[in-house]
């Protein structure tokens, strides 16, 4: 575990002796030298790698050099040299992204190539525990299940082509995540809720596509009548789901959640349900409103007072922080 201390507020403060903070001082310089060779290397690592792909722009490259450096970084991991944990990191990550990278090019981005790179992400990330790599392959669903992210000049752009799907889904990541986190050692505990955490964030973004176009069911129908062609059928208004659902799902999720956090002191999800909180309440109240000075001037009046109510609440049930 790492702790971050102000040496100079703790000494000043009277917490801790000069001696011990130049004791501890020495061994953060020691770390900083360690850490500044391993950046220097993975840079290095990173250019070759770089270079190499652009000599030879093949998705073979790619899986190549995936293959090498995975199996580098996973030398250095097992050599157990503390001084190179940073570049073993490093090469765990470059590798697998590579290699998957490679593999999505070579079968053309399709579903059996997005399903086993999910599942080649999720492996890489256990044995590298990387963090990085467990978010990732928790993202890749999404693209298993439509989603994806584009930028065109000056704008992005998020699309949720099944949020009823994507919100089953990843609620159940979600929930298998949190529940391996308390199962498993301090060492894993951090994917577990890495993954769970990738997994609320893909839930809210499919509330709020659906909150705003509903949704026709279409892969969820696609797969239940084994028919290709119903992907296309943007008419059948028999299984479609209002957004007026999504919206009322969403808001009563956010509640529950938020609820859950506070009672558990789970900060990170109290930061999330308060900004997609936010965020719900601007997108259904600019879109039932549209965008004047009067709604605009509402709207900042009625978060401020949702912010002091936090705050004042915060204030109370905040516990007596020990001299």
């Amino acid at each position: 575990m790492k702790v971050t201390l102000d040496l100079t507020d703790l000494v000043a403060s009277g917490k801790l002796t000069a001696a011990e903070a130049e004791r501890l001082r020495g061994l953060a310089a020691r770390d900083t030298i360690s850490l500044g060779i391993n950046i220097l290397v993975g840079f290095g690592v990173v250019a070759v790698a770089a270079g190499a792909g652009a000599l030879l722009p093949s998705p073979f490259t790619a899986l190549g050099l995936g293959v090498v450096l995975f199996g580098l970084g996973l030398g250095l991991q097992t050599a157990g040299a503390r001084a190179w944990e940073l570049l073993a990191q490093i090469c765990l990550v470059l590798g697998a992204l590579a290699f998957c990278g490679g593999l999505a090019v070579l079968d053309d981005g399709s579903l059996r190539a997005m399903a086993s790179i999910t599942v080649l992400l999720a492996g890489a990330a256990v044995v590298a525990r990387s963090g990085l790599l467990i978010a990732a392959s928790v993202l890749v669903i999404g693209g298993c299940l439509g989603s994806s992210t584009d930028y065109r000049h000056a704008m992005y752009s998020l699309s949720v082509e099944e949020p009823t799907l994507t919100i089953v889904v990843f609620a159940v990541i979600a929930l298998a995540g949190y529940l391996i986190s308390q199962r498993v050692s301090a060492a894993y505990e951090r994917l577990g809720l890495i993954a769970a955490r990738t997994a609320v964030l893909m839930i809210n973004f499919g509330f709020w596509v659906g909150s705003l176009w509903g949704d026709r069911l279409l892969r969820l129908r696609a797969l239940l009548h084994g028919d290709a062609s119903i992907l296309h059928d943007y008419t059948a208004r028999s299984e479609y789901v209002s957004p007026l659902v999504f919206s009322l799902g969403w808001a009563a999720a956010l509640a529950g959640a938020g609820v859950w956090a506070v009672k558990t002191n789970r900060r990170w999800m109290v930061n999330v349900v308060a900004v997609f909180a936010a965020i719900h309440f601007y997108t259904q109240w600019f879109e039932k409103l549209g965008a004047s000075p009067g709604t605009v001037l509402g709207a900042g009046v009625l978060l401020l007072a949702f912010a002091f109510g936090l705050w004042s609440f915060n204030r109370r049930v905040a516990p007596a922080v020990p001299a």
